[in-house]
């Protein structure tokens, strides 16, 4: 049983590469033309028209009103000079 499978795949690898396969033929395709020296420039076109100017926004929120300041009492803030750097 063991040499049959073994004779058995043997036989079908065999087989399988003796298989002629056709060969691919690549046609080459055919150049194309080489282009010409290139012509005069052409005159200028006439400028487009102008747009369509767009819609005007829809104007921003409100913001809200903030409280009003507190009004001081006698507090004097002293605030030092920098000190000099050398």
């Amino acid at each position: 049983m063991k040499y049959s499978i073994l004779f058995t795949a043997l036989i079908t690898v065999f087989g399988l590469s003796a298989c002629d396969r056709p060969a691919v033929v690549t046609v080459p395709a055919t150049p194309a033309p080489m282009p010409g020296p290139a012509g005069p420039q052409g005159d200028a076109g006439t400028p487009g028209k102008t747009g369509t100017p767009g819609d005007t926004g829809t104007p921003g929120n409100e913001g809200t009103k903030g409280e009003t300041g507190k009004t001081g009492d006698s507090t004097v803030v002293v605030v030092p000079a920098p000190a000099e750097q050398k």
